[in-house]
């Protein structure tokens, strides 16, 4: 609401008037608008009344609406990670425990016998020196070879001491003996198997494999 007020004074001076109008002025810019009147006396000569007043400004006295500040945009939701999830599962100490299988016994190869495609009686001897074989292999006293006479090469023969029963399978691969009653020459390693090398020479049984 606005206040209104209504004043008269009478100044004499001129110096008066002019402090008056200041005054005015002042009330003015404070939000106060003043309205003078200059009014002559009528009783007393050389005074003027000044009469103002004063209204006050009904949008001085209420109170300015504050600023609004621009909204700020909420910022965008962080979205949770599904959190890792772990089924139930019931202690497995409670269960009964399987018994694990029993690894089958593996069955053993059998090899088959070999064939006896020959066999006799014949004296038989060794050898311990020479470079080269009659199939061109190098000659290894070592070796569980033997020369014969026939045979092809790379037969297998196993050759039997009937006084003490041990054997000896050897593969052919050289040519001999020439000496007459004998049909075997032994490698050195091949007759040792079978008989003392200090024996030199001795019968023998031999089967002839397939």
């Amino acid at each position: 609401m606005a206040g209104k007020h209504s004043r008269t004074r009478i100044f004499s001076s001129p110096a008066g008037i002019v402090a008056t109008a200041a005054v005015g002025v002042a009330l003015a810019v404070g939000g106060t608008v003043g309205a003078v009147q200059l009014t002559s006396g009528s009783d007393q000569s050389g005074q003027t009344a000044l009469e103002f007043t004063p209204t006050t400004a009904a949008s001085s006295l209420t109170p300015s609406a504050p600023a609004v500040s621009p909204s700020v945009s909420a910022s965008p939701s962080v979205t949770a990670s599904p959190s890792a999830t772990r089924s139930q599962q019931a202690a497995s100490r409670s269960k009964d425990r399987t018994a694990s299988p029993k690894p089958k016994p593996t069955a053993k190869k059998t090899t088959a016998a070999a064939k006896v495609l020959e066999s006799g009686s014949c004296g038989a001897s060794f050898y311990s020196d020479g470079q080269l074989t009659a199939n061109g292999e190098s000659f290894n006293p070592n070796a569980l070879t033997a020369a014969h006479k026939t045979l092809p090469f790379n037969t297998k023969v196993r050759v039997t001491n009937p006084a003490n029963g041990k054997s000896v399978t050897v593969r052919i691969n050289d040519r001999g003996p020439f000496i007459d009653g004998r049909c075997l020459d032994l490698s050195r390693a091949a007759f040792a198997t079978i008989a003392s090398v200090d024996v030199g020479a001795l019968t023998v049984r031999y089967e002839v494999l397939g």
